[in-house]
C-alpha cells in the first residue's frame, strides 16, 4: 500500500495562484483521509505567514505541526490541488482535533453556513 496525505497534515506545495504564477507554500490537508487515498487530488487550506487575524483565518503558533515559526490559515482560500503539486512534507505529525475544529468553523464561515 503506498502512502497518501492525510487530513490534519502540513505540506509544502507548489500552489498555483495566478496564470503562469505558481508559489511554493506550506498549506493543511482538509480532504477526508478516504478521499486522498483514493482521489488523484486533495483539499487544502494554504498557509501564510502574513499574520492577520480575521474571522477566517486560524493561527498557528510555532511548533504546531511542525511549523518552524507562527503561520496564519488563509480558510477562504480552501483549494484543491493535484497531489502531483505535493513538494514535500508531511511535516511533524498532524495537527490536532481542536485545530481542525478551528479550521473547519473558519471554512464554515468563509462560505456563509453557521
Amino acid at each position: 500500500m503506498t502512502d497518501y496525505p492525510k487530513r490534519g497534515e502540513i505540506y509544502l506545495v507548489n500552489l498555483p495562484s495566478k496564470p503562469k504564477d505558481v508559489k511554493n507554500r506550506l498549506a493543511l490537508v482538509i480532504s477526508l483521509d478516504i478521499r486522498n487515498e483514493l482521489a488523484n487530488d486533495i483539499i487544502v487550506v494554504p498557509l501564510s505567514t502574513t499574520l492577520r487575524p480575521a474571522p477566517t483565518h486560524v493561527l498557528f503558533q510555532k511548533g504546531e505541526g511542525g511549523l518552524s515559526k507562527a503561520y496564519m490559515a488563509k480558510c477562504e482560500q480552501v483549494t484543491t490541488i493535484d497531489k502531483s503539486l505535493l513538494i514535500r512534507g508531511p511535516f511533524a505529525g498532524k495537527v490536532n482535533d481542536e485545530k481542525m475544529k478551528e479550521i473547519e468553523k473558519a471554512i464554515m464561515i468563509a462560505i456563509g453556513v453557521y
